[in-house]
């Protein structure tokens, strides 16, 4: 459902008459700026709720509350940061992502309007995450389904209907998204909840925060490296393919996001069971989680891969009605997702460390796909190989398999022995 926030926008944008594939491009140089919001969002809510579920576990709800004091305190300070820095910075950042002369005007009036919402975004992300951790699915999911729902509607209203065009996307995603901070906000002030915001768990306590930003580290850089590979992405496509392959690539990110997303939600649902039962030395059924896990993320991504590669055309024309930009992404998809189905072995196995409060071994895991493999790629393959913007793509899915395979084996040799220790 979260998915839907970016991914709805870029379908409208997409189809506006004229500047639809222009416009699309704009707002795909806006992606690294969202992924970096989202990745701070992850550092805190993501890094805090492992910790919150285990000392659950250990029935220390007083700890529990006061990292969620101190997660939400540190994800309003910083997200008033971000949205500084965007509003003043904006245009020589977009124009380091990507953008170019025909690109920058809707580029810059998309991230303008949508850092104004930076602490909306934050706030809804790295709290769902602790509505989550306390085993309320329901709740978590609907904060995300308001937002998602209100967006859709707000969308074609806004852009076509008020002939708002970029900017339109850009209010309806903020205004979304501040429905759902106020949903998750109100929530974890309820009777409802089991922990609470309480105004005395805001102080912030070194001892408290800095685990939690130890174990955030991971997630927070597997989220902030997308800005890195879009950089790295679109300064080879720009030089190899033009505005074209830029657009292409715009695309294929939207699209990676359907088979990503859902796996960050799949594994966000094993978390709480997980991270709870190993607070309380449950072995078996941290066991379990993990093993349902794990089948369900292989299963998603296999059958994901294998749509992909019968109809790629389909999922090009959805975002556009532009017949040659259509026709070279559906050529590109295929390439760039010709791995994909290994993905849900890495995912599984790279979050579970996580989960486990295995911050160290959780970190190099996520470095490994994007930093250490996939980055080189992207300019090692075009030395190489004679089409250069086919050899861009390969980087993909040659570091998705190589990355799967070590994270998987690193994962099963160190299971039994992280149960068997017990240690956060």
């Amino acid at each position: 459902i979260n998915a839907l926030y970016n991914v709805v926008d870029r379908m409208y944008i997409g189809h506006i008459p004229e500047i639809g594939s222009a416009a699309l491009t704009g707002v795909g140089v806006c992606f690294p700026i969202i992924m970096i919001i989202s990745a701070t969002a992850y550092l805190f809510g993501v890094g805090g709720a492992p910790r919150a579920s285990i000392f659950m576990g250990k029935k220390d709800n007083k700890t529990a509350e006061k990292i969620l004091g101190n997660c939400f305190i540190s994800l309003v300070i910083v997200a008033l940061i971000i949205t500084i820095i965007v509003l003043i910075f904006n245009e020589p950042l977009l124009y380091l992502f990507g953008a170019s002369e025909n690109t920058i005007g809707y580029a810059r009036s998309y991230i303008c309007i949508y850092a104004i919402g930076t602490i909306s975004v934050m706030v809804t992300l790295g709290l769902n995450a602790f509505i989550s951790a306390q085993g309320f699915s329901k709740i978590s999911m609907l904060t995300v389904l308001i937002g998602a729902v209100t967006n859709i509607v707000l969308d074609p209203i806004f852009i076509f209907v008020f002939n708002m065009g970029v900017n339109g996307a850009a209010w309806a995603t903020i205004i979304s998204q501040t429905i759902s901070a106020i949903w998750a906000f109100q929530f974890l002030l309820s009777k409802k909840t089991v922990l609470r915001l309480r105004k005395d768990c805001m102080k912030i306590e070194k001892d408290i925060l800095v685990p939690c930003i130890g174990l955030g580290v991971a997630p927070f850089i597997m989220q902030s490296t997308e800005s890195v590979l879009v950089l790295c992405f679109n300064s080879s496509l720009l030089a190899y393919g033009g505005d074209l392959a830029v657009g292409a690539m715009t695309i294929i990110t939207s699209v990676s996001q359907l088979a990503t997303l859902p796996l960050q939600g799949i594994c966000q649902g094993g978390q709480p069971i997980m991270s709870y039962n190993f607070g309380a030395g449950n072995k078996e059924r941290v066991k379990k989680a993990f093993f349902t896990q794990f089948k369900v993320c292989t299963i998603f991504t296999s059958c994901f891969w294998l749509i992909m590669l019968l109809f790629p055309k389909l999922f090009a024309g959805i975002f556009s009605n532009n017949t040659d930009l259509i026709t070279y992404t559906a050529w590109a998809l295929r390439i760039y997702m010709a791995g994909i189905f290994s993905l849900g072995f890495q995912v599984a196995c790279q979050q579970s460390f996580m989960a486990l409060g295995q911050a160290k071994v959780s970190l190099l895991l996520a470095c490994l796909r994007k930093l250490i493999l996939l980055i080189p790629l992207i300019f090692i393959l075009p030395l190489f190989i004679q089409d250069k913007v086919f050899a861009v793509f390969l980087a993909e899915p040659i570091s998705d398999i190589v990355a799967a395979a070590i994270t998987t084996i690193t994962f099963m040799s160190r299971f039994n022995g992280i149960l068997n220790r017990g240690k956060v």
